[in-house]
């Protein structure tokens, strides 16, 4: 009795499962064939961009030979009215005067000179040359500390705004504001007052020697200033 029941039980299970293997079955061919109609009109759609896209490709191509760019190059030179030989000229110019700098021949004003010189022409605005000129160049200049040749004064003038402070402290000079009475010293012919100096008025300025150079050194480096109030 109980191999009856269990054979009954079985045959209704599999009875079960195959009505709902059917039902699944039938719903999954519906799916199916609404996937397979969406996908197929996606394809057409594809199909016709494809197509449209080829035949842009096909008119580009033709027109590349005939398609022509501007030369911006052209344009910039007319507005600063040069021609390909000025602008060469203006290069080698730069190039000349950046090996000068490099190799410190003398004088720095007159590197300075020629520098200005370069920035005072319109080519210099052109991208090729302004960085380069307006920049890097006056850099280098900037970084050129001149020394007293063979130990002989050099000189400077006065401008406005300077005082004995100001020109010691300046790197092409002394590098070190406390070193300012050696400028008063040698020049006590001009300066009655060394809090008073005028422009245009022209200064030695003498080489420091191995012992000066350390006695201001000392002084700046144990100077401390007044604390702000």
């Amino acid at each position: 009795m109980k191999t009856i029941k269990n054979l009954l039980f079985i045959i209704l299970f599999f009875s079960c499962f195959s009505a709902f293997a059917q039902e699944k079955s039938k719903l999954t061919i519906e799916q199916y064939n609404q996937l397979w109609q969406s996908e197929t009109a996606k394809d057409s759609s594809l199909k016709k961009e494809t197509a449209a896209l080829e035949a842009d490709i096909t008119r580009l191509r033709a027109a590349d030979g005939n398609i022509k760019v501007p030369n911006c190059d052209e344009d910039l030179n007319k507005m600063v009215g040069a021609n390909a030989a000025d602008i060469d000229k203006f290069r080698r110019a730069v190039n000349e005067l950046e090996g000068k700098i490099g190799r410190r021949e003398a004088t720095k004003s007159d590197r300075q000179k020629d520098l200005d010189a370069l920035k005072s022409n319109k080519i210099a605005a052109l991208p090729e040359f302004f960085d380069r000129v307006f920049n890097r160049l006056q850099a280098l200049l900037d970084g050129w500390r001149e020394e007293a040749a063979d130990n002989k004064d050099v000189s400077y003038t006065v401008v406005k705004g300077d005082c004995l402070w100001f020109i010691a402290k300046k790197k092409d000079f002394y590098g070190n504001a406390f070193a300012w009475p050696k400028i008063y010293q040698a020049n006590r012919d001009q300066i009655k007052n060394p809090n008073l100096i005028y422009p245009k008025q022209t200064f030695k300025i003498p080489p420091l020697n191995e012992d000066e150079k350390a006695k201001f050194e000392k002084l700046k480096k144990n100077y401390k200033p007044a604390p702000a109030k």
